[in-house]
């Protein structure tokens, strides 16, 4: 679809539209962006829901991306995904991209220097954790796994968000907490929400699946429901889910932002109480509990015991 059926600006390159959204671009391919929570953190006025799921401190948190490539164009992922991003002529090695975007990260908070926390400030600029995520799939890039070890010897505990499309690299990367995203209980499903670049990539989604499953790092599914388009069959969640026996799986709700409001109506973001009704009708289904819940960002913990172990 052109950037003219979504009324995206008419900007030349990816680049350009990016740092619009407030993206530091970091090296030749990669990508930071601070999140709300952070900015809210930074001024002592709140945390993330992952503080209270995972233990980690929003002020201290890096969000980065080692690719904006990506094989889906989700419809509620808020990022532009009509507008590709080309594969680079070279990429950055793992340490080029850690240390660029550690020193993007601090561009980005700097205005934070003058605040009344100028403490949380200090300790923003020596993050402790990084979420390979944001824009694009990080399994894209080549050397994710030497990535992740990276920024472990870097002291930085890592979660790495994929859409489960390249079991191969799903096999080789251990990161701290490894997601996979799983927004349909079934492929027409899969094909309507997450408008797959192949037809290949719902059985690859499936033998990620069976990856978590004999991964020795912690693993978690996630599933962002959307009310009217994928918010049913329950229980064809749960038998996909049973390929993976993650340690965890968070539901959470749609969220009517950024260009997904060009694609999805705001009615399309179910509440709080219909995310956590739907989760527990997953979790009967799948033997699992519910271990904990923020009502502000509409998300729910699952586990097999309803009990959290926060990283260390």
């Amino acid at each position: 679809m052109s950037s003219q059926e979504y009324n995206l600006p008419d900007f030349t390159d990816l680049s350009s539209l990016l740092k619009k959204q407030g993206y530091s671009l970091a090296g030749n391919h990669s990508a930071v962006k601070t999140c709300l929570w952070l900015r809210r953190a930074m001024r002592d006025e709140g945390q993330c829901y992952k503080a209270s799921f995972y233990g980690i401190k929003s002020h201290r948190c890096l969000q980065m991306t080692p690719t904006l490539m990506c094989n889906q164009r989700c419809l509620h992922c808020w990022r532009p995904v009509e507008v590709d991003a080309p594969a680079p002529l070279e990429w950055d090695s793992p340490s080029e991209i850690v240390g660029s975007c550690i020193k993007s990260q601090r561009k980005l908070i700097s205005g934070f220097g003058d605040s009344d926390h100028r403490e949380l400030w200090l300790e923003g600029n020596e993050p402790k954790h990084v979420a390979i995520s944001l824009s694009g799939e990080p399994t894209m890039y080549p050397y994710l796994a030497k990535l992740v070890e990276e920024f472990k010897n870097q002291g930085l505990t890592t979660f790495v968000v994929s859409n489960g499309t390249n079991p191969e690299m799903m096999r080789r990367i251990n990161p701290s907490q490894l997601y996979m995203s799983l927004d349909a209980p079934d492929e027409e499903t899969y094909n309507k929400v997450c408008r797959p670049k192949s037809v290949q990539l719902w059985n690859k989604l499936n033998t990620s699946l069976e990856v978590l499953k004999n991964k020795d790092t912690r693993t978690v599914i996630r599933i962002t429901l959307i009310k009217g388009v994928n918010m049913f069959q329950p229980q064809g969640y749960a038998e996909l889910i049973k390929k993976a026996d993650p340690d965890y799986v968070e539901v959470k709700a749609y969220m009517h932002l950024g260009f997904s409001r060009n694609r999805l109506p705001r009615e399309a973001m179910p509440s709080h109480e219909e995310v956590l009704d739907f989760s527990r009708q997953i979790a009967d289904h799948l033997g699992y509990a519910v271990a904990d819940d923020v009502e502000i960002s509409r998300v729910v913990l699952l586990s097999r015991d309803g009990l959290i172990s926060h990283l260390e």
